[in-house]
């Protein structure tokens, strides 16, 4: 009986940095493996590792020690296996909506013309109507998310990171974008690692959920969220849901962080 391959597997990946006084550790070794088309989450304190994970697993630093698989085959330092989005979107302010949107597929080569035609249907699918010919600094902090998102979308890979994409937002344009967000997910059958400080949205919009440690950065619990999808805002009411984070903030809590790495089930 043949085993299924993780479409996404991070194996005993470390990383240490130099530094005039040593090396600073500042990942332990840490295994995480993601199944095709799963939604997983990462939380944890400022400075537990999180940006250095996604930056290994794009290919941006290569780890001190362990490698990355994508279906398999080692991606380790490879770039462009990945599509990968920040906090800040990052649009080009001189090109329109549909151009930034586009950005990604002309990168890998994709005519423009034909790159345009595929992505107009989505702009107007995904709520851009209209705004496909706008420059960035006439769209609201959610409407720029949602050129983003879709650009990194449409860099046409299975695996898509999303490094704290609503934190800049307010509460409300947040919650719109996480039920956004999950349209896409549920449409495209991305897998997609999500890093966020916001217990709640990890929980909501997740799988599993990996709580991180610090000094140095690791894994210290994998908790997975059974909450039958599609979820609905009154999820968060949910005893389960309670149970998670309230699970989730005692692992944040310094106090009580353990200093090994731990598996909590929810």
């Amino acid at each position: 009986m043949s085993l299924t391959v993780a479409k996404l597997h991070a194996e005993n990946v470390s990383m240490t940095f130099p530094t005039p006084s040593g090396g600073f550790a500042a990942l332990a070794p840490i295994t995480l493996s993601i199944p095709q088309g799963r939604f997983v989450s990462l939380i944890g304190p400022s400075g537990c590792g999180k940006s250095t994970i996604f930056n290994i697993i794009a290919g941006l630093l290569e780890p001190t020690s362990g490698r990355v698989l994508i279906d398999g085959v080692d991606a380790t330092g490879t770039i462009g296996r990945v599509g990968y989005m920040l906090q800040k979107d990052l649009l080009l302010p001189w090109r329109t909506v549909l151009d930034n949107v586009v950005l990604g597929m002309e990168i890998q080569s994709v005519p423009l013309r034909a790159a345009r035609e595929r992505a107009l249907p989505l702009l107007h699918r995904y709520g851009l109507a209209g705004f496909e010919y706008l420059y960035p600094s006439s769209l609201s902090g959610g409407m720029r998310q949602r050129a983003a998102l879709l650009r990194t979308l449409l860099f046409d890979t299975d695996v898509i990171l999303l490094d704290e994409p609503f934190g800049a937002l307010d509460a409300q344009t947040k919650l719109q974008m996480q039920e956004w967000l999950m349209q896409l997910w549920s449409d495209f059958g991305k897998t997609v690692l999500f890093v966020t400080h916001d217990v709640e949205e990890a929980i909501y919009l997740s799988d599993e959920v990996h709580v991180m440690g610090t000094r140095p950065g690791r894994i210290i619990a994998s908790i997975p969220v059974h909450l039958p999808r599609p979820r609905r805002r009154t999820s968060a009411l949910a005893p389960e849901f309670l149970t998670i984070k309230e699970r989730c903030l005692e692992l944040l809590d310094v106090n009580l962080a353990p200093s090994a790495p731990v598996t909590a089930a929810a």
